[in-house]
C-alpha cells in the first residue's frame, strides 16, 4: 500500500462544512483513500512526502458530460446548429465501424487531454454504431483503466429513427431520402437490457474507479419500452440514467408537436424521473419542467461551451439550482468545443450567467461554478459518496496547483482565481484513486508521445475516410436546415427572458 503525505498546503475541501474556502494544512493519503486531513499530520513509515508550499490541493474536476467518439473531430466544423451538425459529427449514412486500434487512440486522447486538464472523472457517452460489440467497449474500458483515469462509460441508445424523433422531419424530407433514412433495424429494449447487463457483469467496478452507466439518447429518441429497460436498470445497479434534454429550440418544439407535452413532463408521466436521471444540457426548460427535475432530486451537466458553440442558448442555472436540481459541468465532444478544458467551461460558465439580467443579486458566484466542477458533478455521475471533495474516507481523487505563477499572483481569492484566472497551466500534479497518474505535466502510466505520434500516423487517412462519408449525408443539409428554421420560428411557450436569460435568446436575431 502507498501512502502520501502532502504537507503545508492550501486546501480547498469542496466538503459541505468548508464549501470553497481555503484552509492550510495538510493531506494524508494511503492506499486509495484519504485518510488524514489537518495540520502537523504524522508521516506514516515510508511514506512519501510532497512539500505543498505555495501549492493548493483541490478535489480532481469532474467533467459530466462528453463524447469520446467526437475526439478526431475537434476543429473541424462551424457555423452549425446542432440539427446540421449532427449530419456530420453523427453522419446518418454511415460508414463502417471506426477502427478498433483507433478507437483505443480516440480513447486515450480523451483521457490524455482529460488529466492534463485536471479532470480525475470523466462520464462518457460514446457512440459505436451500428451494432453494439462488448468486446468494443471493452477497448474503451481498457484504455480509460491504462491511463489511470475513473470514468463513467456508456453506448448511448437510439432506438426510433431520425425523422419521426423532429418536428417536421416527414413534412420537409422527400420520400425517396425518407426511405434512406428509414432502413435498418433498430434495438428494443429487451435487447438492449441484455446487452448492458453483459456490460455491467465484464467493467462495472474494474480497477476500482470504472463503472459501466445508463445511456438512452433523448426521451424522444427511444421508444417507451427502451425507456423503461434503461430506468429499472439504472436503478438496480445505482448509476445514472444519463440522457440528452432540451438541448435546442427544436427539441423544445419536439415534445408538444410529437408527445403532446414537454420532454420532462414526458419522463415524468412514464413514471421515470427520479434522483438517477442526469439530463445533460437542459437549456429550453420551462419553470414547470424544473419544478418536476428538483422534485424529483434530477441531476443536469450544463455544457456552457458547446451550447454557444452549437447556438444552442443558456442553460436557466440559477432557475435551476433554486428548484433544488444539482448542476454540474461538462465539456461535450471535442467536436462541439474543440477542446476537454473543463477550466474553460468554468470560466465561460461564471461569465455568461453575467449576461442574464441587471439583477446582479442573481449571478453565479465562483464558489457556485466550483461545486459543479466538483462535489456536484460527482452527483451527477452519481459518485459523490467516492469523489468530489476531499473528505477521510474518499478515494484520494485531487489535483496540485502552482500558485506561486502569474495566475495566482497577487493571491486575491482563490475561487475567484481558478474560475476567472486559471486555464489548467498551473497544474502540477493529479491523483487518482491515490495513485499519481499525472506529474509536472506527464502521464505516469502511459507513454502519451507515443500515442499522440501513432494519433499523426493513422488518423489523417481515417479524416480523409470521413470526409466522402460526409460528402453522402450533405444531400440532408437543406432539409434538416428547413426543420430548424420552423422549429426555431415556432412558439415553444417558453419564457425566455425569466431573469437569467440574455434578452436575446430565442429570438431571431437576422
Amino acid at each position: 500500500m502507498t501512502t502520501t503525505l502532502i504537507r503545508s498546503a492550501t486546501i480547498l475541501a469542496m466538503d459541505r462544512a468548508r464549501g470553497a474556502a481555503p484552509f492550510s494544512g495538510d493531506l494524508l493519503v494511503e492506499g486509495e483513500k484519504i485518510t488524514g486531513l489537518g495540520p502537523e499530520l504524522a508521516a506514516p513509515p515510508g511514506a512519501t512526502v510532497i512539500d505543498g508550499r505555495d501549492r493548493l490541493v483541490m478535489p480532481g474536476l469532474v467533467n459530466g458530460h462528453l463524447h469520446s467518439s467526437e475526439q478526431f473531430f475537434k476543429g473541424r466544423y462551424e457555423k452549425m446548429p446542432l440539427e446540421l451538425w449532427v449530419l456530420y459529427a453523427y453522419p446518418l449514412l454511415m460508414g463502417p465501424q471506426i477502427p478498433e486500434r483507433l478507437l483505443h487512440l480516440r480513447s486515450m486522447l480523451v483521457a490524455i487531454e482529460s488529466l492534463k486538464g485536471g479532470v480525475t472523472t470523466i462520464c462518457d457517452c460514446f457512440f459505436d454504431p451500428p451494432v453494439f460489440s462488448i468486446d468494443r467497449l471493452g477497448t474503451v474500458f481498457a484504455a480509460y483503466e491504462a491511463a489511470g483515469i475513473r470514468a463513467n462509460v456508456t453506448n448511448s441508445v437510439i432506438n426510433i429513427p431520425v425523422l419521426d424523433t423532429l418536428p417536421y422531419g416527414r413534412a420537409v424530407m422527400p420520400p425517396a431520402l425518407q426511405r434512406l433514412l428509414d432502413a435498418g433495424k433498430m434495438i428494443t429494449g429487451r435487447a438492449y437490457a441484455d446487452y448492458c447487463t453483459a456490460a455491467f457483469a465484464a467493467f462495472d467496478g474494474k480497477a476500482g474507479r470504472l463503472r459501466y452507466m445508463i445511456s438512452p439518447s433523448a426521451p424522444q429518441r427511444c421508444t417507451v419500452d427502451l425507456l423503461e429497460a434503461c430506468a429499472a436498470l439504472a436503478l438496480e445497479h445505482k448509476v445514472p440514467f444519463h440522457t440528452h434534454a432540451l438541448e435546442t429550440k427544436t427539441q423544445a418544439v419536439t415534445g408538444p408537436a410529437l408527445l403532446g407535452k414537454s420532454l420532462v413532463q414526458y419522463l415524468h408521466d412514464l413514471g421515470l424521473l427520479n434522483r438517477n436521471v442526469t439530463m445533460a444540457h437542459a437549456v429550453w426548460v420551462s419553470d414547470a419542467d424544473m419544478a418536476l427535475m428538483g422534485e424529483a432530486g434530477c441531476s443536469v451537466v450544463h455544457n456552457a461551451i458547446s451550447n454557444m458553440r452549437l447556438g444552442s442558448g443558456f442553460a436557466p442555472l440559477r432557475r435551476l439550482l433554486d428548484a433544488g436540481v444539482a448542476v454540474g459541468l461538462g465539456t461535450d465532444g471535442a467536436s462541439s468545443n474543440d477542446t476537454l478544458r473543463l477550466f474553460d467551461v468554468m470560466r465561460v460558465a461564471a461569465l455568461i450567467h453575467g449576461a442574464s439580467g441587471p439583477d446582479y443579486s442573481r449571478w453565479l458566484t465562483a464558489a457556485d461554478i466550483l461545486r459543479a466542477a466538483t462535489i456536484d458533478g460527482a452527483r451527477t455521475a452519481m459518485l459523490e459518496a467516492e469523489t468530489g471533495s476531499l473528505e477521510i474516507g474518499k478515494k484520494a481523487d485531487l489535483i496540485v496547483l502552482k500558485t506561486d505563477g502569474l495566475t495566482f499572483t497577487p493571491m486575491n481569492d482563490i475561487a475567484k482565481h481558478l474560475v476567472y484566472g486559471e486555464n489548467g497551466s498551473s497544474l502540477e500534479l493529479a491523483m487518482v484513486n491515490g495513485e499519481i497518474v499525472l506529474r509536472d505535466g506527464r502521464l505516469t502510466r502511459i507513454d502519451e508521445d507515443a500515442i499522440l505520434r501513432e494519433v499523426r500516423e493513422l488518423v489523417p487517412a481515417y479524416l480523409a475516410e470521413h470526409a466522402v462519408i460526409e460528402d453522402r449525408n450533405r444531400v440532408f443539409e437543406p432539409y434538416f436546415a428547413e426543420i430548424h428554421r420552423r422549429a426555431t420560428r415556432q412558439d415553444s411557450g417558453l419564457n425566455r427572458y425569466a431573469g437569467d436569460m440574455p434578452a436575446w435568446q430565442g429570438t431571431n436575431l437576422g
